[in-house]
This record gives structure tokens, C-alpha cells and sequence, in this order.
């Protein structure tokens, strides 16, 4: 009844979503249909016209039709045309060697001929290239930019896109890091790492708007593209030094209204998932455990018989607690609608959408609540373009999300903790009377957690629009324009559920029981609204685009100012002017000036602002008269840019460390005959004025080319990135008396390459492509100031930025491991090892690096091992025949080290660190194929340093998506009335190649399905597109 209370009032249930998604959809093609009358009632005009090329010599045989409908003429020997249309209508120019015209009816007159370009189709002149605020064709762009469609993007029903680009574009680098519903968290690197402070995460744009694209869908985005060199991030400035992802949304035609409809349905598996100990061998080897130690059994042997018989549930139990509380697979659903279509006046694209996700959790269903994870979001998007007169555009876009995610009160960490780590004969699940079992020991019980706690709900709620307009200044300089933009972006976050609370009991034989927590009724959480987050942005300049005969002249300025607005924090303020100037000769020679002035109130004032400028060339190399005619390359061209870049995120401890701060607390001081207490003034960190931004020196060199009929094309680039002003210790002697901020003494650097192959290839009707990118990225520290008198193979100075990843952080030094202890003697003629104070057979021996005789913190050795890899590629394909296809993509990582220390260790003094992977310990009997060190409660200080020993491989190679599609054919389109009807079968991350050995862990993901970490997931699904 509380649950049928609160969802009645509640505006998020599925139910009421769904009634707002319908609403604004029925609003939004009311608000289409209404477009004409809002413009205007339509009429039949004769448009007449002169067609002309750049000179402006007549162009005889021009196709001029009206755009959606059959009919057409061609101009005359003179380029003059007429041709009767509607005066919202779009006139199309067409013809072989030149580039296709789109000009509204109203626009055309006698008095101005219609320009048409000759077209360059082997360089690519079909394809837009997005760059900051501008479009370019490939053959005119100078930078590294490397673009995937939507077309190229697997139709995957997962929580988020994090996955989806993952080897598909080259120099980006994509490490999947969670998998729990609505968080299917990644990393993203561009080009490696050259900086050993900062995360890294490059900048994200949404149709040029610092937005996230991750809970997007899918069918919202255009394109992606991955903006990687100085040419194309130093428009950025301060915040450009990381790379650029680049978002571009839908937006409509001038065309008939064309309405779309996806469904897709499936389910999740679980791929890596741990193989816990039943009671028997749990208790048989803790019992070995303790005898290691020196102590008495923990389980007489009458107690390992009732285990290993399972003669008595209650005194003996064994819960398999995976198998009790996961599911083998969880549902999974998404459902797409869109709208698009528009005249000469007015496009739009409207799209809703409804994701569904379960998660494995099964045991949380109660009559007042469910605390099984659950996870839903619906986007909703509208982009509506209007031409207001020949020289007024404005853009209208407003989008957004709801998503409830829905999880256990304690937590999905603290309930995997308690389904991983508790040992199997803990409690059973329920006592003889039904009650919770527990212990003085173990007082979590997973079931408990699910159906006694509680549970929470997170409603985030987003909302995205943006207003831009562009005018034609013609009248002033022919090919000048103003544009200007306003963005507001608005997030909150909803929290509500049921709190409870329950006791344990441990049965004590007959009907005793004791008692562990505290018991409370079950309560409506009180509402709470947090995380308000308030985005707006602005940004106007000119932009200047003419041609004179051969030489062609672009120009773009803009000035930005954005400011980030929440309750729990000062304004964030960024601002900064950029312009651009760019130069053509004769569509073959191709340069760009870039000159950015960008600043951040995260540093001293006088010193928030500062220059990054970039310059870059291009020349098609095939356009010279010694390579025309070749028959073998049919397209090359050169390229390179250099320039600064900067980043603004340098890490520092706080967001304004060019001033002093101070805390009250600690220590107190008495005054007065009362002795009165007064809490003392501490300084922190002293403050560092001179604090400044990273600066990225960046280089790329490169050539695009096509061979074989345009059939096959190959991209290669050669980069480098020297970073200067990295933040690190200012080693100020102790006689001060406090620590300083750090200071821009630090030195990095990163270099590689990177190439994109594709070849497609079509007979008769099979059609066929293969596909690959690959990177080779090494990083380097050139400076950093480290502490005095360390040896010098401690120093970081020469080694790869980052480490094995080791719990929270990061390990750079490992200890050299020469495998394990088989005998007090040779522990006797070994060097002393200082970290226990008792070494034993079955212990890690470790290799004395200085010769001391000891081992101990001077055997560290700084080393090349990292969690970043040091390669990364994809590769794939795609066949057609008829109305079957497939298309399928593999990707891996190369030169990458994990650690598996935090596995095989897993536990706590509790459960004696006895886990699955104990039964692969040192023993007398095993001491040939033994793993892993003798097992131990209380001496494990020498087994677990961090050194050699737990370090593997984290290479692989994964088949990360398969799809398999049938279309219906013409015939059956045209009796079912509607354009096009797909169905297929999709899968994602099905199976991986890895360097492991068995060893029963996700190489992406190593604490997955392991400790407090959700499970990796294999992704299944159907799904139906339809277009009408």
C-alpha cells in the first residue's frame, strides 16, 4: 500500500513518462504541421534562372528539378532554365563534374545566376568534415580528423555510449570500466597520456556545446569525430590540450516527412563471474591457514564431515551466494520514434526514446518495494532549422533526459562485497524461525540487504536547449556572416525510497538465537533534490567565405563565454576569443593560421589568460600533372600542423591554490583564569601564485590516399606531443615548516602513429568491406622533482606516465620476484627479507636489486609496466548479398599490465583471505604446480607488497559486435505501404583472446564479477527497424 501510495504521486513512474513522451511527440508534429501556415500560405511561381560555373561561363544540360518530385528541365545552351514550383520548395541543380546545388525556390532569379563548383569526386568531396563552428569538405581539411557515422554505429541497446565507439575510430583509445545498469562507464584517451597529473579526459562537444554524449541515444547522433592535432584543438585553447570528441546531432530536410521506428529486445549474461569455495574447501583450507600460523584449527573434523555431507542446512550451511543472488541473464529493451522532413523554410527532426534495464540482481521483490537494480531513461530531442529570408537562418534545438536508476539502500558496492566475499558456511540465509541468519562475525546478509533495508531511487533530470542565428552581411562584403549562439543546459537530481533496518541472528541450537543490529519500521525516505547544475553558453563572431578565381579565402572569429552554476559550489567562468583563417589555391594547396586568447578564473588574476596559436598545410599531391593519369593512386595528399594547446585541469590539491587557506580545528589553546578553550587556525598547503595552465606542444604529420578505382584508402600519421608546466613537488626543505602547492616544473611527452585502412569492394550484388585502424602510442616523463638521495633506478625520469592499476591508485614500483621459497635452507642462504617478521617455505622470494644483503624498501625498481597500452586497434567487415547482411568488428590492446594481487588476496581477517583462487596455494604436497604463496591469516605482509609476482599480461583481442540483418524486399515493401523493413540479430562483446592463461578474469576489466565490482556483460538482442 506505501508503494501504490508513493507511485500515485510520483511524475517519474514509467506510466507518466510515458503519457509526457507522447504528449511532446503529438506537440511536436503539431507544431510541424503547422509550419506552412505559421510561413505563410504556399503559391506556384515560375522560377527562371542562368546556371554558370566559377567563372561565370553558361553551363548547357544542367538538371534542375524540384526536390522531392520527378519532374525537372535542363538549362539551355545559355544555362537558362524555368521551371514552375511552390514557394516553399527547394530547387535542386545537378550535374556530372560538379558539386549539387540545394537553393530555395523564392532565392532564385534572373538577376542572380546559380554558381556551381566542378567537384573533385576522388578527393573525397561528398564527405563533411566538422570542425570547430564549420563545415569543410575532406580534400580542404588540414588537420587530424578522424569521423564515424551512424551508419558505422553497432544498434546496441546499452545504458550508454560510452562502448560503442570503441575500436572504431584510431588514435582513441576507449577502456570500459563498469558495467552496472545506467553506468556502463568508460576512459577515453586521444593519442596516449603526456601528462602524469591530470585524468586525461579530452573535451567533449554536442553540435559544438560542451555537453556529455554518453547518455544520449544513439539514433539522436549523426556523426562522431575525434579532433586530434594542433590544426583542430588549439580553437580551444586552455581546454583543447586532451583532444576533442565531437558530437553532431540530426537535424531535418527539405523533403517529405519520413518517420522512423526502432525496437530491440534482449538480454545481458554475465562473462567473467567468480567460482566461490563451497563450505567444505572453504573451511578445509582455512583450517590450513591457521595451522601456517602456527594456530589450532578453526573446524574440528566432525564439523568438515557435516560440510563436505551437507548433513544439516542450519549447522553446516553452504550458499552458493552468486548463484542465489544473480541471475543468469537480465532483460534488456529499447524504442526509438523519429520525425524529420521540411521545406525551403523550415526542417526539423524530432526523436523520442525508452530504455529499459534490468540488472542481475534477483531476492529484492517485496509487497512495499523492489530493491533489484533497475535502470530507465527517456530522451526526447527536437531540431528544428528555420530560413527566415535569403539571409536569416536560425537554429532551434531542445533536448534532453529522465533516468531512474533504482538500487539496493546499502549500495551495489556494499551487496556484491556481501555476495563475493562471504564465505560459504557463514550463516544459512534464514534460521530454523525464518529470521535472518548471521553471526558476530559476518552480520551482512544479502538477503537482508534486498528485502529489509530498503531501497533507493536516483531520477536525473536534463534538459538541453540551444538557439543560434546566422546573418548574411552580403550587402556589406559578399561572403561576410554574423552568427551568434545561446545555450542553457539544467540538471537536477531527484533522490527518493524505503529505509528499514533488521537484525541477524545466529542460531545457537534448539530456540536460541542471538541477536546482532538494530531493528526500525519500514519508512518513505524523505525527497530530496540535489546536484542542480546550470550550464549556459554564448558565443557570436563573424565568419568570411569567398572565392576569386583560383584562391579561395576563409575566415571565422568567435568570442565564447561559458559559466557552470551549482548550489554546492563558486561559478566556474571560462572565456576566450578564437579565429581561424584559412587559404586555398586552386583546390590543391590548402593552408590554416589558428590564434587563440583563452583563460580560466582557476589562476592568479593578471595571469588567467594566454595565446595558443597552430598552423598546418595540405597539398593533393595527386593533382600534379606528374601523378595525373596514374592508374594505380587515384588520390594523395599531404598534410601536417603544429601548434600549443593547453589544459586548464592540472591537478592542482585545490580549485584556487593561488591563494593561502586556512581550517579551525585540531589542537586548542586555553586563555583566561577559566581556562577557556579556543580551537586553533591551521594553514594548509601555502598558496603558489605563479600556478599556470599545462601546455601542450603539439606535431602531426600525415597523408590521405585512395587506390584501385577509390576502392581501397589508407590514412597514416605520425604525431608528437611535448607537454611543459606539469605540476610537481617544489622539494622545499622542512625548515619551513609547511608544505607548498606544487609547482609547473614537470615535463612530459608522448609519440606515435596511427593509420585507418578501408577497402569496399561490389559485384553484382555482393557488396563487401574490411575495415582496420591501429595506434602506437609511448609516453615518456622528461621532468619531475623527486625526493632527494632516492637511487637512481627508483627515478621515475625515462619511464612510461601511469602504472599498474592497484586499488585506488596507481603502483609505479614493483619489487623483482624470483619465485617461491621451497625450504628453510635456501631462506637461509637468501638475503634477510625485511617485510615479515617470519619468511617461510611457500613465500615470494624477492631479488636483491642493491646488493645490501636485505631486502627491503631500496629494492623497489622504478618499471615500464602500465596500465595504459601502449597499442590499440580495430578491425572488421561487412558483407551484403541481396537482402542479407552482416557486419561484425573485432578490437584489442597491446603493451598493457594488469595486477591480480587484489583478486587472489581478496578478503579480510574474517574470512581468513581463503577465496577460489586459495585452492592454487604452495603446499609441501603442491610445491611444483603451485601459483600462488602458502596460505596465511596474519603473516601476509611479505606476499602481498606490490611487486612482479601478481603482475600479468592485459593484452586481448575481442569480437566486440556481430550483426546479422534481413530486408524485405521492393515488392514487399510496396504491399506493406512502407519504405523499409529490417530485422536482425546483434550481439556485443562475445569472445576475447587474451594472454591469461585461464586465468578466470575480463582483461578490460579485472575486478569485474571479483570484490565489490558489478559483472562484465555479454549483450544479446533482436531488433526491427521501419521506415515509412
Amino acid at each position: 500500500m506505501v508503494m501504490q501510495r508513493i507511485e500515485k504521486y510520483n511524475p517519474f513512474t514509467t506510466e507518466n513518462m510515458m503519457k509526457f513522451l507522447t504528449k511532446y511527440l503529438l506537440l511536436s508534429l503539431l507544431s510541424i504541421a503547422a509550419m506552412p501556415y505559421a510561413w505563410g500560405q504556399t503559391e506556384q511561381i515560375a522560377v527562371k534562372g542562368k546556371v554558370v560555373d566559377q567563372a561565370g561561363a553558361p553551363i548547357a544540360g544542367v538538371a534542375v528539378i524540384v526536390q522531392e518530385k520527378t519532374s525537372g528541365v535542363t538549362s539551355d545552351a545559355e544555362g537558362k532554365f524555368s521551371i514552375e514550383a511552390s514557394s516553399n520548395d527547394r530547387i535542386v541543380f545537378k550535374m556530372n563534374g560538379y558539386n549539387t546545388a540545394f537553393i530555395p525556390a523564392y532565392e532564385v532569379s534572373e538577376t542572380k545566376p546559380i554558381k556551381l563548383q566542378k567537384s573533385q569526386i576522388e578527393a573525397g568531396d561528398d564527405d563533411n568534415v566538422y570542425i570547430p563552428f564549420g563545415i569543410r569538405k575532406k580534400r580542404e581539411v588540414t588537420a587530424t580528423i578522424t569521423t564515424v557515422n551512424n551508419q558505422e554505429l553497432p544498434q546496441i541497446p546499452l545504458s550508454t555510449l560510452n562502448n560503442v565507439l570503441t575500436g572504431r575510430l584510431s588514435g582513441l583509445h576507449i577502456q570500459q570500466t563498469g558495467n552496472r545498469p545506467g553506468t556502463d562507464d568508460a576512459s577515453f584517451l586521444i593519442r596516449g597520456r603526456s601528462s602524469y597529473n591530470s585524468g586525461q579526459s579530452p573535451l567533449v562537444l554536442v553540435d559544438g556545446v560542451a555537453r556529455d554524449f554518453v547518455d544520449m541515444d544513439l539514433n539522436e547522433i549523426e556523426s562522431i569525430s575525434v579532433l586530434k592535432d594542433a590544426a583542430s584543438l588549439s580553437w580551444y585553447g586552455m581546454y583543447g590540450a586532451n583532444g576533442v570528441i565531437y558530437v553532431t546531432t540530426k537535424r531535418g530536410s527539405a523533403s517529405a516527412t519520413k518517420v522512423t521506428f526502432d525496437a530491440q529486445g534482449g538480454v545481458q549474461v554475465p562473462t567473467y563471474l567468480i567460482n566461490p569455495l563451497n563450505a567444505y574447501a572453504y573451511a578445509y583450507l582455512y583450517n590450513e591457514a591457521r595451522q601456517n600460523d602456527g594456530q589450532a584449527p578453526q573446524y574440528n573434523q566432525q564439523s568438515l564431515i557435516g560440510y563436505y555431507t551437507k548433513s544439516d542446512q542450519y549447522l553446516y550451511p553452504d550458499v552458493d551466494y552468486p548463484s542465489e543472488f544473480l541471475k543468469k541473464a537480465s532483460p534488456v529493451q529499447r524504442y526509438v520514434a523519429t520525425v524529420s522532413g521540411g521545406n525551403a523554410f523550415a526542417r526539423y527532426f524530432t526523436t523520442v526514446s525508452f530504455y529499459d534495464q534490468d540488472g542481475l540482481y534477483k531476492g529484492g521483490e517485496t509487497p512495499n518495494f523492489n530493491s533489484n537494480t533497475n535502470f530507465r531513461r527517456y530522451n526526447f530531442r527536437t531540431n528544428l532549422d528555420l530560413h527566415l529570408n535569403k539571409n536569416l537562418d536560425v537554429t532551434l534545438d531542445v533536448g534532453g533526459r529522465v533516468s531512474n536508476l533504482r538500487y539496493p539502500r546499502d549500495g551495489n558496492s556494499a551487496f556484491l562485497t556481501a555476495i563475493f566475499n562471504t564465505p560459504a558456511n557463514a550463516f544459512p540465509l534464514l534460521n530454523p524461525n525464518g529470521s535472518y541468519g548471521g553471526s558476530s562475525l559476518f552480520r551482512t546478509n544479502p538477503l537482508g540487504m534486498l528485502q529489509a533495508r530498503g531501497n533507493i531511487t536516483d531520477v536525473y533530470r536534463t534538459l538541453l536547449a540551444t538557439m543560434t542565428a546566422r546573418q548574411k552581411l552580403d550587402a556589406i562584403l559578399p561572403g561576410l556572416s554574423f552568427n551568434v549562439a545561446y545555450t542553457y543546459d539544467m540538471t537536477g537530481l531527484y533522490t527518493y525510497g524505503f529505509t528499514q533496518s533488521h537484525i541477524v541472528y545466529e542460531w545457537q541450537g534448539g530456540n536460541s538465537y542471538q541477536g546482532y543490529g538494530t531493528e526500525t519500521p519500514l519508512n518513505y525516505a524523505s525527497s530530496t533534490f540535489s546536484a542542480n547544475l546550470r550550464n549556459n553558453e554564448f558565443w557570436g563572431g563573424f565568419d568570411y567565405d569567398n572565392n576569386f578565381g583560383n584562391h579561395s579565402f576563409k575566415f571565422s572569429t568567435r568570442f565564447q563565454r561559458a559559466v557552470s552554476a551549482s548550489a554546492t559550489r563558486l561559478d566556474d567562468k571560462k572565456e576566450g576569443i578564437s579565429n581561424r583563417l584559412s587559404y586555398g589555391y586552386k583546390q590543391r594547396y590548402f593552408a590554416d593560421a589558428i590564434a587563440t586568447y583563452s583563460g580560466s578564473q582557476n589562476f592568479m588574476p593578471g595571469k588567467r589568460f594566454g595565446w595558443f596559436p597552430a598552423i598546418a598545410a595540405g597539398w593533393i599531391v595527386s593533382e600534379e600533372n606528374f601523378l595525373k593519369g596514374n592508374k594505380i593512386i587515384d588520390y594523395f595528399k599531404l598534410r601536417g600542423s603544429y601548434g600549443i594547446v593547453g589544459n586548464e585541469a592540472i591537478g592542482a590539491s585545490r580549485r584556487f591554490a593561488f591563494n593561502d587557506y586556512f581550517t579551525r580545528g585540531g589542537s586548542q589553546y586555553f586563555f583566561g583564569t577559566g581556562y577557556s578553550a579556543v580551537a586553533n587556525t591551521d594553514q594548509l598547503d601555502l598558496a603558489n601564485p605563479n600556478l599556470t595552465w599545462e601546455k601542450a606542444i603539439k606535431s602531426s604529420v600525415g597523408f590521405d590516399a585512395q587506390f584501385l578505382k577509390q576502392s581501397l584508402s589508407l590514412s597514416v600519421d605520425v604525431f608528437k606531443e611535448h607537454r611543459k608546466n606539469l605540476l610537481t613537488a617544489d622539494l622545499a626543505p622542512s625548515i619551513i615548516g609547511q608544505p607548498l602547492v606544487n609547482i609547473n616544473a614537470g615535463e612530459a611527452q608522448y609519440k606515435g602513429v596511427e593509420a585507418n585502412l578501408n577497402y569496399n569492394k561490389t559485384i553484382n550484388q555482393f557488396t563487401f568491406g574490411v575495415h582496420g585502424n591501429y595506434t602506437y602510442a609511448k609516453s615518456k616523463i622528461l621532468k619531475l622533482n623527486e625526493e632527494a638521495g632516492i637511487p637512481a633506478y627508483q627515478r621515475q625520469v625515462g619511464y612510461p606516465i601511469g602504472g599498474v592499476v592497484n586499488g585506488t591508485g596507481t603502483v609505479r614500483r614493483f619489487l623483482i620476484s624470483q619465485g617461491l621459497f621451497q625450504s628453510e635452507e635456501e631462506i637461509v642462504a637468501a638475503p634477510v627479507q625485511r617485510f615479515s617478521g617470519n619468511v617461510k617455505p611457500g613465500d615470494i622470494r624477492y631479488k636483491d636489486i642493491n646488493g645490501d644483503g636485505v631486502i627491503d624498501n631500496l629494492d623497489f625498481v622504478s618499471t615500464n609496466y602500465s596500465d595504459i597500452p601502449t597499442s590499440y586497434f580495430g578491425f572488421g567487415g561487412s558483407v551484403k548479398y541481396k537482402n542479407f547482411d552482416m557486419n561484425f568488428l573485432f578490437h584489442g590492446v597491446a603493451g598493457r599490465t594488469i595486477q591480480i594481487n587484489t583478486l587472489v588476496n581478496a578478503g579480510t581477517s574474517n574470512t581468513g583471505y581463503i577465496n577460489q583462487f586459495s585452492a592454487y596455494r604452495w603446499t609441501q604436497a603442491t610445491a611444483q604446480e603451485a601459483l600462488y604463496p602458502r596460505l596465511t591469516i596474519n603473516d601476509r605482509i611479505n606476499n602481498t607488497q606490490n611487486s612482479d609476482f601478481w603482475l600479468r599480461s592485459g593484452d586481448f583481442i575481442r569480437l566486440k559486435h556481430v550483426e546479422l540483418g534481413y530486408s524485405l524486399s521492393a515488392n514487399a515493401l510496396k504491399k506493406l505501404k512502407i519504405s523499409q523493413c529490417r530485422f536482425y540479430v546483434t550481439g556485443f562483446n562475445l569472445l576475447t583472446f587474451d594472454n591469461l592463461n585461464g586465468f578466470p578474469i575480463d582483461p578490460e576489466m579485472p575486478d569485474a564479477g571479483y570484490n565489490s565490482s558489478y559483472p562484465a556483460l555479454a549483450t544479446f538482442a533482436l531488433g526491427l527497424n521501419l521506415k515509412f
